[in-house]
């Protein structure tokens, strides 16, 4: 576990409500005191964090890898940030991009053409977590002359039967 400031201002604040409702069962200081001591931990790992997870979508972030990437589809959103805000496969070829990333899952609308374009790759990235999430992380890259243009990330709602 890695201790940051925001973590000891969030335990401390549990640690605080713990011992403030330690202090309704007895008004012995050391008593309410020995009670948030053991409590506050199991209250902070077990109720307060779960909730916070809930209601807010955090995710880790990874450098991208080529070999994780093609092994784990539903954690290539963990990868997308650094491939979409660092540009990784402008100007790239179509073979590179497919030594990269493997072949293109689907091809997406173009309406110029009234069908999928051959030069609109798109890759699923999985479901971000979080409890409300129904939407899906997807990545389309566009080529044009057989370069990468441009790449973006977008999201597909999911039904679920």
């Amino acid at each position: 576990m890695i201790i940051t400031p925001l973590f000891i201002i969030l335990f401390s604040a549990v640690f605080v409500l713990v011992w403030v409702f330690a202090n309704t069962i007895d008004k012995r200081k050391w008593v309410s005191f020995l009670i948030s001591l053991v409590t506050a931990p199991i209250v902070y790992f077990y109720v307060f964090y779960p909730f916070i997870n809930i209601f807010f979508s955090y995710h880790h972030l990874k450098h991208f890898n080529s070999d994780a990437w093609k092994a784990k589809p539903a954690l290539r959103y963990e990868m997308s940030t650094e491939v979409v805000s660092d540009s990784l496969f402008i100007g790239k070829s179509k073979d590179e991009v497919q030594q990269q990333l493997g072949k293109s899952e689907w091809y997406s609308w173009d309406d110029s053409l009234k069908a999928n374009s051959p030069d609109m790759w798109n890759y699923n990235l999985g479901f971000k977590p979080g409890a409300f999430n129904m939407s899906q992380e997807c990545l389309e890259l566009v080529f044009k002359n057989g370069k990468v243009t441009r790449v973006s990330q977008y999201q597909m709602e999911k039904e679920f039967e």
